[in-house]
């Protein structure tokens, strides 16, 4: 704990920032009983920690204690026995002060690791249950920041929010019970000097505070520049551009901006430092001035070791009552803390798993949307309306502009989202009835942006089914046209592919995830801008491993190049959320509809109709 002079301890964390204080939380006795919860099912250790707390803050206090007797028996006395048996005492007390100090220090930490793992466990259970809606509208950073920092924080607010309380409030208890049996008059002494030392401590912190709050905005710039400058991107940018003068410059300027007000934070430290080691030494001095004119005025029982008693217990009064007076601080922190994960295990779960007992034996991959509406939000409707039919071994292709809502309609079958209107069967069944595991294990989906792991070629394809064999694995690689790329690397499916698959082509990356999805075995496959932003060379052979797939599966594509859906039984034409055209390749060029715009758009020369034809007109 910190003594006398030694007040930088809480200069960082005795303040609230302004953001802090604006968004205060409110102390209920829900919250409260909440937090507590985490710890009922740890109160055996809880109860050992506040034993602990009280024998080690009772025996710490005792050496102090036992100076009156070493000097007054001891010395003073010239009793050699009396003065070895407390010297001994005091050191075996201290000792012991210490062990079960570590003792206390090793439970707290059980405590706070074991309640973190509660929570995390928790908190990664609710997220996995969280619709895409969530992080599709969520910052990635808050969410990562509540799983990690947020839960950490837990360890600070457990091993020593709460516990220093408890410590605190004992130190002081016990130092205030013994300096009232030693002497009223000198312990009423010591208690008016200690303000003294707190004002001093609290002005040196808020000034230290600020500085710091005003160098840590500066740091972050600085972090700011680095990030843009030196990364890859932001580098390249540099060059190219040639301003490597003018950020350096802007670097040069806020980094001397942050040595200016590092010696100022250093310096007004060392200021407040002199003047609080001033004033720490004065509540000493007053009492052996007092102490000194009880002895020799009044003829008081009062002793030397009775005064060097009541010295060395003010001492030991400064921290635990500096760290008091900050408690109001941590304590806020804390709430806040508890606060925002609450936030976000409050969260409702948007799609639930009802768990109706509905199991179909086998699954066909049919689809039906009856009268389906979808938005967002639940003023703005993204889809509306939407009426399609999909039979088992067939395939229907999507098209239509950019944000027509395709992705939306093919997201709603594996219950990414759910509708805010109407049904979606899959093999005639609700899929609000069918189990999330049965559903989502039948539909494999291959998106546009493919992710893989870190890791190899053979984890991210057996990510999809585990128990999958090696010849089970070469098949599905060889229906996607990926199995001879694999064949040539030296590590074949041990090949590591980098992080989110960047050692890959995308081209590479995308016949990877239809071998992944193959290897799951789905009744339906959705393909979902496949061959979107890729080269013609890798188009073409990620179309020649898609089209012998949708002869023998059920299937969905969505496509905006037109020539990947040609071979779909059925087009249906997507435009701001409605199916506003459907029907064959054929049928739909020649309508003079929106099909048959994106048609001319993609495969008309400038200055030609149709097909090529001279344009007239």
């Amino acid at each position: 704990m910190p003594g006398p002079g030694r007040p930088s301890g809480h200069f960082a964390r005795g303040y609230l920032t302004e953001e802090e204080k604006k968004n205060r939380p409110k102390v209920t006795f829900a919250l409260l009983q909440r937090i507590f919860a985490y710890l009922k099912p740890y109160w055996k250790q809880m109860a050992l920690v506040l034993i602990c707390i009280v024998i080690s803050s009772s025996f710490s206090l005792m050496p102090s204690i036992l100076t009156g007797k070493i000097i007054d028996e001891g010395l003073i006395g010239g009793s050699m026995r009396l003065l070895i048996l407390y010297i001994v005492l005091s050191l075996g007390l201290t000792l012991g002060s210490n062990l079960i100090g570590v003792a206390e220090s090793y439970l707290n930490t059980w405590i706070a690791q074991h309640i973190m793992y509660d929570m995390r466990n928790q908190m990664f259970r609710h997220l996995q249950n969280m619709s895409q809606r969530f992080f599709t509208s969520s910052n990635q950073g808050d969410i990562i920041t509540r799983m990690t920092s947020d839960i950490d924080g837990v360890q600070s607010v457990i091993a020593n929010t709460y516990t220093s309380i408890l410590s605190n409030v004992i130190t002081l208890s016990v130092a205030l019970i013994a300096m009232f049996q030693k002497n009223w008059i000198l312990a009423l002494c010591g208690i008016i000097v200690i303000p003294l030392f707190v004002l001093p401590t609290r002005m040196a912190g808020r000034t230290r505070w600020e500085l710091t709050q005003e160098a840590q905005a500066c740091n972050d710039e600085i972090n700011g520049i680095l990030n843009e400058t030196l990364s890859v991107s932001g580098q390249l940018l540099v060059k190219l551009f040639g301003k490597e003068d003018y950020e350096y410059s802007r670097y040069e300027q806020m980094n001397r901006k942050m040595i200016g007000l590092n010696i100022r934070e250093r310096m007004a430290g060392r200021w407040f430092f002199v003047i609080i080691s001033t004033f720490s030494s004065i509540g000493p001095m007053l009492l052996y001035l007092v102490g000194g004119i009880l002895m020799m005025r009044y003829d008081s029982s009062l002793t030397v070791g009775d005064i060097t008693v009541l010295v060395a217990l003010l001492g030991r009064m400064y921290g635990p009552v500096n760290q008091l007076l900050n408690i109001q601080v941590d304590w806020i922190r804390s709430m806040a803390l508890f606060t925002r994960i609450f936030e976000y295990l409050d969260l409702p779960v948007e799609v639930k798993n009802i768990r109706y007992p509905v199991s179909p034996k086998k699954s066909r991959g049919e689809v039906t949307f009856e009268q389906v509406w979808f938005g967002y939000e639940p003023d703005r409707m993204i889809l509306k309306n939407i009426n399609l039919s999909l039979k088992s071994g067939q395939c229907i292709a999507l098209v239509g502009p950019s944000g027509s809502g395709k992705s939306t309609i093919v997201n709603l079958i594996p219950r990414l989202y759910d509708t805010s209107k109407g049904r979606v069967l899959f093999d005639g069944h609700d899929v609000k009835k069918l189990d999330l595991h049965y559903l989502r294990s039948h539909v494999g989906v291959v998106t546009q942006e493919t992710y893989l792991f870190n890791a190899s070629i053979r984890d991210n394809l057996l990510y999809a089914r585990p128990e999958a064999t090696e010849q089970e694995m070469i098949e599905c690689c060889k229906k996607a046209n990926i199995y001879d790329f694999i064949r040539q690397q030296p590590e074949g499916f041990d090949t590591l592919v980098g992080n989110r698959g960047l050692k890959l082509s995308g081209g590479e990356k995308q016949r990877l995830s239809i071998a992944r999805v193959l290897l799951k075995d789905p009744s339906l496959l959705i393909f979902d801008e496949a061959t979107s932003a890729l080269d013609s060379v890798s188009e073409r052979l990620i179309q020649d491993a898609i089209e012998p797939l949708i002869k023998n599966r059920t299937s969905i594509l969505i496509a905006h190049r037109l020539s990947t859906i040609l071979a779909a039984d059925e087009i249906l034409v997507v435009k701001e959320g409605e199916i506003v055209e459907r029907g064959t390749h054929d049928q739909l060029v020649n309508a003079g509809g929106t099909y048959q715009e994106l048609y001319e758009t993609q495969f008309t020369l400038p200055g030609t109709g149709q097909n090529g034809q001279p344009y007239k007109g």
